[in-house]
C-alpha cells in the first residue's frame, strides 16, 4: 500500500498533540472504543512475535486505590531528593491521574513467554519488555486517534503494584496507564509548560 501525504500529515498531527496527560474528565470509555484500543495492540512490532505484554483493566475500586496509595508514597520519597526550590516546584507538580481517570491499565511483560521459543532475545532478553513498550506506544497513539488522553504512571512501586494484583511472578510490571479523556488540549508537554524541564531534539549523529 502506497501511504499518501494525508497519512503523513495526520500521522504528524498525532504525534504532535499526544500528551502524557495528568488531567482527565471523568467520562466513562465506550467499550466499542476499548475494543479498538487493544485491537490497536495486536499491531505493535514484538521480539520472535512472542507478544509479552499482558494487560489487566483494573477496575476495582480497592485495587484503584491501592495503586493511589502505591503513588502517593512513591512520590512523597521522590520529592526527598530535591532541595528547596526544586522541591517546591516538583511537589507542585501533578504526575498522575489516577484519582480521575476512567480506565486504569497494569501491562506487563511476561518475561518467560512460551510464544517465540526464544527468538530475537538470546542475548538482550529485555527486549521482551521492549515489545511491551512498543505496544504502549501503539496503545498510546491510537487512544490520541480516538481523542483520548494517556498518562503513564512511572512513580510506583512495581513490586507493590504486582502483589496487589496477584499476577504470576513471571510478569514484571513495565506501565500503569491512566486513560481517559483529557481535561484540556495542549501541543506543549507539561513538564516544559512549568518550567522543569524543556523538549530536547533527538540527538541523531553519524558514524
Amino acid at each position: 500500500m502506497e501511504l499518501s501525504q494525508a497519512h503523513r500529515d495526520a500521522l504528524q498531527d498525532i504525534l504532535l498533540w499526544r500528551r502524557d496527560v495528568r488531567h482527565f474528565l471523568p467520562d466513562p470509555v465506550p467499550r466499542d472504543v476499548l475494543d479498538r484500543l487493544r485491537k490497536a495492540m495486536d499491531f505493535a512490532p514484538s521480539v520472535g512475535n512472542a507478544r509479552p505484554w499482558r494487560v489487566l483493566h483494573v477496575k476495582s475500586e480497592g485495587l484503584r486505590t491501592k495503586i493511589t496509595r502505591n503513588f502517593e508514597a512513591a512520590n512523597a520519597k521522590a520529592a526527598e531528593l530535591y532541595q528547596d526550590d526544586q522541591r517546591a516546584t516538583y511537589n507542585a507538580l501533578k504526575l498522575a491521574g489516577l484519582r480521575e481517570a476512567p480506565v486504569h491499565l497494569a501491562i506487563f511483560t511476561d518475561i518467560a513467554p512460551e510464544a517465540g521459543h526464544g527468538l530475537g532475545r538470546q542475548t538482550m532478553p529485555e527486549m521482551l519488555a521492549y515489545s511491551t513498550v512498543a505496544a504502549i506506544h501503539t496503545l498510546w497513539l491510537a487512544a490520541r486517534a480516538e481523542n483520548l488522553g494517556v498518562g503513564w504512571v512511572s512513580i510506583l512501586d512495581p513490586q507493590a503494584v504486582a502483589r496487589s494484583l496477584d499476577v504470576p511472578k513471571n510478569w514484571q510490571l513495565t506501565g500503569y496507564l491512566c486513560l481517559g479523556k483529557a481535561a484540556s488540549d495542549d501541543d506543549t508537554p507539561l513538564l516544559h509548560r512549568k518550567t522543569w524541564q524543556a523538549n530536547a531534539q533527538t540527538d541523531w549523529q553519524e558514524v
